[in-house]
């Protein structure tokens, strides 16, 4: 089963997450097999990170909960709170994969907070600047919440369109980067 979660950055927290920094990549490393992408979100200045993303296939709903609540920078307290939702791959890939190599371009995280009917569960036509891209689902996976996305683009305007506007009940833009050990 596939995860989304998104570890937001309490304010105030940098001394203690860069303190932490091994601890927290070690504690990934013991999910390197099914990890499908993660990397940190920041600040307008590009510097400060603001929260962390990992999108990582675990056995159930159980395990997703350990792994992002075991997290070191969580148990720490350097994050404020805990976006979990299952996810679907839809690209079938993980970023590692992503054409467009780690360090080219400007990259976004993307998430449409869902509101009434499911929307965007087919991958957009133009795809070549998607990283990653999925419905997010209740924990039976039956109900669809939002969509969240990885993705290349020209700014946050540009990034933000590739969800349908008007139909989610929120739509957060933030700026992103591969993670993981480099």
């Amino acid at each position: 089963m596939e995860f989304f979660v998104y570890h937001r950055d309490r304010p105030g927290s940098l001394p203690l997450r860069e303190e932490l920094a091994e601890t927290h990549w070690s504690y990934m490393d013991r999910f390197a097999k099914g990890m499908i992408a993660r990397g940190p979100t920041f600040a307008e200045d590009g510097v400060t990170p603001t929260g962390s993303v990992h999108i990582v296939d675990l056995p159930d709903p159980a395990s997703a909960r350990a792994f992002a609540f075991d997290e070191p920078n969580y148990q720490a307290g350097v994050y404020r709170d805990v976006l979990l939702r299952r996810w679907r791959n839809l690209l079938g890939r993980t970023m590692w994969e992503f054409a467009g190599g780690r360090d080219e371009g400007d990259r976004y995280l993307v998430l449409g907070l869902g509101a009434g009917r499911p929307v965007d569960l087919a991958v957009p036509d133009d795809r070549d600047e998607l990283i990653a891209y999925g419905p997010l689902l209740s924990d039976d996976g039956d109900t669809w919440l939002g969509t969240a996305v990885l993705v290349r683009a020209e700014g946050p305007d540009a990034a933000r369109g590739v969800l349908t506007e008007g139909r989610y009940a929120d739509i957060e833009v933030h700026d992103w980067a591969f993670g993981g050990r480099r």
